[in-house]
């Protein structure tokens, strides 16, 4: 398991295709074909990327789809290790202060 904070696709996005363009997220979503809150959602880290959106990426911006993909599974995963890695302390903590 990677040893960092892996980037959300969004931010990626955000800074790797939006910022160094000057593409703003309205002309950015009508190219990709969705609805500029949709592409918002996901620029902000609140959405995760979907396999179509992978696909509309990879057509738009570059990078296959099967790396935004990735880029999203790692996130997920990490996101999931770090949720159950912090419920193992409290549960412990938890199982300690019982134990007094």
């Amino acid at each position: 398991m990677s040893l960092h904070n892996p980037p959300h696709p969004g931010g990626v996005i955000r800074r790797q295709c939006l910022e160094p363009t000057g593409l703003t997220i309205t002309r950015a979503a009508q190219k990709l074909g969705i609805p500029w809150q949709a592409l918002s959602a996901l620029l902000n880290e609140r959405k995760g990327l979907s396999p179509e959106m992978a696909s509309r990426l990879a057509e738009v911006f570059g990078f296959t789809a099967e790396t935004w993909l990735g880029m999203q599974a790692a996130y997920d995963q990490w996101q999931a290790h770090s949720a159950s890695s912090h419920e193992t302390r409290n549960s412990s903590a938890c199982d300690q202060a019982l134990a007094l």
